[in-house]
């Protein structure tokens, strides 16, 4: 249904507790996504595994904290390098393109280019708390042009809206974002197929016009 209403692909975390879903779900959709299906999961042992068994296109790998409600930041590249690089290795090495989940910094974007990262996935949080402030999307371009720069695809997400989304579509190195929470709770009202159509609206209007200020 999502695909249909016009989503490029299919992002399903799959946490070390399965709070938000479970195995059986992430095998169908691996076999059943007809667009592009990235799996979100933490960089422990049990989800590499996992993940070189279901061989999805592309591996976001993200942090987990078991008393969180959601993700609450990126992934700490730069404290845990050598776990971090091995996940990599190992995912790249079965052909799977991996992302890392990180905070839009040029530090974090430059560790995650030296521990292999194919991509990098902006976290922004900061950026939707703050009601869109000049500072949040002044750091997400800067480190979208950094990441271009350092030859790695750039993707954003978290607490996105049709609201919000504008401004981050708008910046022209995104290439990717993965929005869930907003289009399933605005599907509870009007239907998946029109929350998903409603979001799609929004960044293409977005991406059209370039306007990443205002």
């Amino acid at each position: 249904m999502c695909e249909s209403a016009g989503a490029d692909g299919i992002t399903a975390h799959l946490r070390e507790d399965r709070r938000h879903i479970q195995d059986a779900d992430v095998e169908q959709l691996a076999t059943r996504v007809t667009t592009f299906f990235n799996l979100e999961c933490a960089c422990v042992e049990e989800m590499i595994d996992i993940a070189l068994r279901l061989h999805p296109p592309q591996v976001t790998l993200v942090p987990e904290r078991r008393q969180e409600i959601t993700t609450e930041g990126g992934l700490d590249v730069r404290s845990d390098v050598k776990r971090v690089q091995q996940s990599v290795r190992r995912l790249r090495e079965a052909g799977i393109r991996v992302s890392l989940f990180i905070d839009p910094t040029s530090e974090s974007t430059q560790a995650s280019r030296d521990c292999g990262a194919d991509a990098v996935e902006f976290h922004t949080g900061q950026y939707a708390h703050s009601g869109g402030s000049r500072a949040t999307r002044e750091a997400l371009a800067r480190s979208a042009t950094v990441a271009a720069q350092l030859g790695l695809s750039v993707h954003a997400g978290h607490g996105l809206t049709v609201a919000n989304v504008g401004p981050v579509a708008a910046i022209p190195e995104i290439e990717e974002l993965n929005i869930g929470h907003s289009i399933v709770s605005r599907a509870v009202f009007v239907g998946l197929t029109a929350a998903v159509r409603e979001m799609r609206a929004a960044m293409d209007a977005a991406r059209a016009t370039g306007e990443v200020s205002g």
